[in-house]
């Protein structure tokens, strides 16, 4: 029988293992992910408890329309309930508690801005179409700023959307094009976010525990602790992976690969490198750029490089992990006994916390966004116990209330900053029992880099027999990165492809196609 190796643990490396074997036959015990890290899950993380706190370094929304996620979700008992789904429980939350965000953006003042009008003049409109019909081979190495003049990156739309997303104004025009085209039918709601689903947990316990339990029932390995630093190809034109090389414990090895073995690897980590803080010490940031899924990706690129003007077969690496400080942020988690914050906010923002959504200080050095998830949070949460989150897109800056930049801020000084921006006068009590754990994050949003064409390589390249890329940086054709979709849609891409299928994944939904979407759109943009 033929084997699958999958190097990594991410949700995409999970989902591949999963289609490996509901599309492709696969026996799980001939499936085994090797994982460097000493959990499996990737950047999709959660951990912690009520007495150190809780920690997450994201939250992933979703929308109606990840159709390869639903998919395979669908087929995954919930830890919860096993006679549903995953899909069906995240459905049945957001029946129950769909977003209704009133309080979307706040200004210097601390008051809530009215959002219905996105604030875009002419010019703005007229951009803004016509970098959604530029075709995208004509926007190779360019910038959002390139597109857009001065007044665009004050409007309440690009507060909403940049904050939403994590798009920063020197990111890939091509990616915030790919944004636009995407979730061109969230327009209408975007002010409220009624649009955008949650899982019921955080991510790891809402997504990743049921499948890995799933995998691990079906005789999936999950070596952890285990980072493969090569793969040896086979000599020739076609691109044939004929053993593995790994480390482990101190020891490295090899694992050759027989006939019809198959090799699916994670290219690159939007959260390698990230560092953890804590209430009274601020995050270190790491740039010794060790992570495994980035040296492999390095290693590989060099077997196959393109002339010196172009990327190679596999991809151009440093093209996402060589500027740092364009892709770095920091976010962090409050745990909490105290519900006064809660209370605050609820009274604050007219919404219940659970339904109120992202919540922006517009004018803050930081761009500081927080969020009150649903209680609990996490799987076990205590009912005495609040976690809520937040994060800001400029760590360089210092901060309008501690004169500090983020980076250098413990986690007091960050919830400092925050009560300070809502004008509290409970501030000093919420800051005395709140712990707080902030994390940096250098390659967060390295996914939306400036790239071209080829940058990224092809889920399977060219040539390939047994060998295909999975995740953030692998290229799939209108399907936007930084989400939970796109990993997943790439998994069943290698899948398909590798074992030549008939089944392929769903087509990326095209809002813009469909007149009725793309009239509420244009009228959504010309809101007063």
């Amino acid at each position: 029988m033929a084997k699958a190796y999958l190097v990594g643990s991410g949700v995409a490396a999970l989902s591949a293992a999963a289609f490996l074997i509901r599309e492709g036959g696969f026996v799980g015990s001939d499936i085994v992910l090797l994982e460097e890290q000493d959990r499996e899950g990737g950047s999709l993380d959660a951990a912690g408890s009520p007495e150190a706190g809780y920690t997450m370094r994201g939250g992933r929304m979703f929308e109606i329309h990840f159709d390869c996620t639903y998919d395979l979700l669908g087929s995954i008992p919930s830890l919860d309930d096993p006679s549903k789904s995953v899909t069906e429980d995240t459905f049945a939350f957001h029946e129950d508690f769909a977003w209704d965000d009133h309080a979307r953006l706040v200004d210097a003042a601390g008051k809530v801005v009215d959002t219905h009008s996105m604030g875009f003049s002419e010019r703005d409109r007229l951009e803004l179409v016509k970098c959604v019909g530029t075709p995208e081979r004509l926007l190779d190495g360019r910038r959002i700023t390139d597109c857009f003049s001065e007044g665009f990156f004050r409007t309440d739309f690009w507060w909403m959307w940049c904050t939403t997303f994590a798009f920063e104004p020197w990111h890939s025009a091509i990616e915030f094009r790919r944004y636009l085209n995407r979730f061109v039918h969230l327009f209408k709601t975007f002010d409220s976010m009624s649009g955008i689903y949650r899982t019921r947990f955080n991510q790891y316990d809402s997504i990743v525990r049921p499948l890995s339990k799933w995998l691990t029932g079906q005789g999936v390995t999950v070596q952890l602790g285990t980072r493969v630093t090569d793969l040896r190809l086979a000599d020739g034109d076609a691109l044939t992976v004929e053993a593995l090389t790994w480390t482990r414990e101190g020891r490295s090895g090899e694992t050759e690969l027989g006939p019809g073995d198959l090799v699916l690897v994670t290219n690159g980590s939007m959260t390698a490198g990230s560092t953890l803080g804590s209430s009274d010490t601020a995050p270190v940031l790491d740039t010794s750029g060790d992570a495994g899924s980035w040296r492999l990706w390095e290693t590989l690129a060099a077997k196959r490089p393109g002339p010196s003007d172009r990327p190679g077969l596999l991809g151009d690496p440093s093209v996402f992990n060589s500027s740092i400080p364009d892709s770095t942020w920091a976010s962090f988690t409050v745990t909490t006994k105290d519900p006064a914050f809660f209370e605050l906010m609820e009274k604050f923002s007219g919404s219940e916390a659970g339904r109120g959504g992202l919540i922006t200080f517009k004018d803050s050095n930081w761009l500081l966004t927080i969020v009150l998830n649903h209680q609990p949070h996490f799987r076990g949460q205590p009912e005495d116990t609040f976690v809520w989150w937040g994060y800001g897109l400029f760590p360089d800056r210092e901060g309008d209330f501690v004169r500090k930049p983020m980076r250098a801020c413990t986690g007091r000084e960050v919830l400092d900053e925050v009560l300070r921006h809502l004008r509290f006068e409970e501030g000093p009590r919420i800051l005395d029992r709140s712990i707080v754990i902030p994390v940096l994050m250098p390659y967060i949003t390295s996914q939306f880099l400036v790239r071209s064409s080829g940058d990224r390589p092809q889920v399977v390249p060219e040539g390939s027999t047994n060998l295909a890329f999975i995740g953030q940086y692998a290229e799939v054709p209108d399907d936007v990165v930084f989400t939970v979709e796109y990993s997943v849609r790439t998994a069943w891409t290698a899948v398909a492809q590798l074992l030549h299928l008939d089944r392929q994944p769903p087509p990326v939904y095209k809002g813009g196609h469909d007149r009725k979407v793309l009239v509420q759109a244009l009228q959504t943009m010309h809101r007063h």
